[in-house]
C-alpha cells in the first residue's frame, strides 16, 4: 500500500492499548473510528469529524456508500474469491470500466494489490520490453514501500529506511526537462513520477514539461510511467491526468480510491507493451479477486452517475477560493481534491485544533503544507462549514 506520514504525536488512546498485537507503523491521531457515511466518520463516542482527508484518499466515493456496498454484499454472498487462473466475469467488468475510461493507447489492466505493487510491475514490465535496467524518478517522489518501489523514492529518508536500496534508480529534480534530458541516456528503461507530488507539499508541473517528457522518452526508447495512485479515479477532476495536454504515458499505475476502501492496484498498459506479454510472466495471487472488482466496477459508476467528476471541479474551486481569503493561507497548491494548503506557519498545531473540533486533514513532508483529499462526494455545505472552521483555528 502507497500511504502517507501523519506526523501527531499523540499519547496512546484506550484502542491503541487494546490493539497492542498489532505492530506500530504509524504515529496514531487520538480517535478510534467506529462508522462512516458520506464524507463524515464517528468515533466510538458518537462523535463526528468531517474527513477531509479520505484515510490517505482512499474514500473515494464516501464512506459505505450505498451502491458500492450493495455490490460488495451481493459478490461475498455469490463468490468471495478465486484467483486468476479462472474467468471472472466481475474481473471483465471492472478492467473494462478502469481500461474504458483511459485515454488510447492504454488499454489493458494488470489487477494486483495496492499502490506499491502496481509500482513495482509497472517498472519491471518496463525494464522487459525495453531490455534496459535503469529507472529515472523524481526528487520528492514516493512510489511505496516495497523495495524496488520505495527505492525509486525521491525523499530521501524514505531511501534510507529500506536500505540496502535496490540498483537501478536515479533521480532528477521535477519540473526540470533539462536535467531529464540529461539523464536520460541509452541505459533508462522508464521514466516515473507522480504527476502531482503528494506527500512532497502537492507539488506539478506545467504541461509543457510532461510534453517535454513524452519527446524524450519517444526520442529515446523509454517507457512514460505515470504514478497514478493518487490522481486516478476522479480526485483532480478529470478520471485520470493521464490525457491532460495530450500527453499519454506508456504505463499508469492505480490504487487508492480506485475500489473506494477495498485494496486494490492496478497497472494499465498501452497496446504497444500489452503484446509482448506472454502467461506466466507475471502473476498474482489476490490481485483481481472478485470483491475487490466489485468494488471497483461499482466505484467507476457511481462517479460517472453522480456527475462526481464535475462536483470535485466545482468544489476544489470553492475550496481554494475560500482558503485563499485566509490571511494565514499563503498560497493553495495542486488540483481536484487534491490540494495542498500553505500556511505561515507550522501545520501540526493547526492539524491538532482541527481535529479536537471534528475535522480530518493531513500533513505532508513539508511542515507548514496540510493536506485535503476528502471524498469526492465532500458537498459545498460541508466546504463551507470546514472554511469557517479554518479561519476560526488561524
Amino acid at each position: 500500500m502507497k500511504a502517507e506520514s501523519t506526523p501527531l504525536t499523540p499519547a496512546l488512546s484506550r484502542g491503541e492499548r487494546e490493539e497492542s498485537a498489532e505492530l506500530p507503523t504509524y504515529t496514531r491521531w487520538p480517535v478510534t473510528l467506529a462508522r462512516g457515511k458520506g464524507s463524515t466518520v464517528w468515533d466510538e463516542a458518537g462523535k463526528a469529524y468531517l474527513d477531509l482527508y479520505g484515510g490517505h484518499a482512499v474514500a473515494a466515493t464516501g464512506h459505505c456508500h450505498p451502491e458500492v456496498a450493495r455490490a460488495i454484499a451481493e459478490q461475498a454472498k455469490t463468490l468471495l474469491f478465486y484467483s486468476n487462473v479462472v474467468a471472472m466475469r466481475v474481473r471483465t467488468r471492472a478492467a473494462e470500466a478502469i481500461a474504458g475510461r483511459a485515454p488510447a493507447p492504454l488499454s489493458k489492466v494488470f489487477f494486483v494489490n495496492s499502490g506499491t505493487e502496481a509500482n513495482e510491475n509497472a517498472m519491471r514490465l518496463a525494464r522487459r520490453v525495453t531490455g534496459r535496467s535503469n529507472i529515472l524518478s523524481m526528487h520528492g517522489g514516493f512510489h511505496g514501500r516495497t523495495a524496488d518501489a520505495i527505492s525509486a523514492a525521491g525523499l530521501q529518508k524514505y531511501r534510507d529506511l529500506a536500505r540496502p536500496n535496490v540498483p537501478g534508480h536515479r533521480f532528477v529534480s521535477f519540473g526540470d526537462l533539462a536535467a531529464a534530458e540529461r539523464a536520460l541516456d541509452g541505459s533508462v528503461a522508464a521514466v516515473l513520477l507522480e504527476p502531482i507530488q503528494s506527500m512532497a507539499g502537492v507539488m506539478t508541473a506545467p504541461g509543457s514539461y510532461f510534453e517535454g517528457l513524452r519527446r524524450l522518452c519517444d526520442e529515446r526508447g523509454a517507457k512514460l510511467i505515470y504514478d497514478e495512485v493518487q490522481t486516478g479515479f476522479g480526485r483532480t477532476g478529470t478520471f485520470y491526468f493521464s490525457g491532460r495536454h495530450g500527453v499519454v504515458p506508456d504505463l499508469v499505475t492505480l490504487a487508492k480510491g480506485i475500489a473506494s476502501g477495498v485494496p486494490m492496484g492496478a497497472v494499465l498498459v498501452s497496446e504497444e507493451i500489452a503484446a509482448t506479454v506472454k502467461p506466466e510472466e507475471y502473476g498474482t495471487t489476490f490481485g483481481g479477486g472478485p470483491l475487490a472488482c466489485a468494488a471497483a466496477e461499482a466505484t467507476a459508476r457511481v462517479i460517472d452517475e453522480e456527475g462526481l467528476l464535475e462536483k470535485v471541479q466545482a468544489g476544489s474551486k470553492r475550496l481554494r477560493e475560500g482558503l485563499e481569503k485566509i490571511t494565514a493561507v499563503r498560497r493553495v497548491r495542486g488540483e481536484g481534491y487534491l490540494l495542498g494548503v500553505v500556511l505561515d506557519r507550522p501545520g501540526k498545531p493547526v492539524r491538532e485544533v482541527l481535529l479536537a473540533k471534528g475535522f480530518l486533514v493531513g500533513g505532508s513532508d513539508l511542515p507548514e503544507v496540510l493536506r485535503l483529499l476528502p471524498p469526492l462526494v465532500l458537498t459545498g455545505g460541508e466546504i463551507d462549514r470546514f472554511l469557517a472552521a479554518f479561519a476560526e483555528v488561524v
